[in-house]
This record gives C-alpha cells, structure tokens and sequence, in this order.
C-alpha cells in the first residue's frame, strides 16, 4: 500500500503536508509525530510552517507579501530541502506531491 501526501504551504495551518484522505490515520492536515519521520524534520516542517505565516500580510491579506525576494528564496530552497528530507525518510510507501506553485 502507498501512502500519498500532498506538500503545501497554508494560511493559518501550522503543518504542510495533507493526506489525501481525509479520514486519515496521520490526521487531516497530518499530525507531525504521527508520521515515520524523525523528530528533527518534523521540527523543520514545524518551523517552515511557522515561518510561512510571516509572509501574510495579516492586516490585510490580499496585499502583497511583506517577505524580500531575497527572504522568498531563502524559504523556498529551505522548503524544497525539507520536502526532499521528507522523501527520503518516508521512503518508497510514501508518494509526496508538491503543491505549493499550483
């Protein structure tokens, strides 16, 4: 049996990553720790979440983000890090599509 994730970023929500099945055993968005992955990722992904947040203009959302380009980058190569880490943790009964451009 596989395993299939779906790995983005969301207003509000404190972890990426979403089964998709909703009745999930690894909740809906996923609970960090109940996934086979080691503690350290699951603080990255916490943190990377956390972070993502910054990047709403929480007074009025619809305006631009207030990240830099440069801070833009920053998050995106560290998120595409993550998710690699999380593939090659989860390993093969696991599929991770990406969502985040789309």
């Amino acid at each position: 049996m596989v395993h299939h994730l779906r790995f983005f970023f969301e207003a509000g929500v404190d972890v990426p990553l979403w089964p998709d099945d909703m009745d999930s055993p690894y909740g809906y968005p996923c609970e960090l720790e109940r996934l086979p992955i080691t503690p350290a990722l699951q603080a990255d992904l916490a943190r990377l979440s956390d972070w993502y947040q910054s990047s709403i203009d929480w007074d009025y959302p619809p305006d631009p983000s207030p990240w830099s380009d440069e801070e833009l980058l920053l998050f995106t190569q560290q998120a595409d890090t993550a998710l690699e880490a999380l593939r090659r943790e989860l390993g093969a009964g696991w599929t991770v599509r990406d969502q985040r451009r789309g």
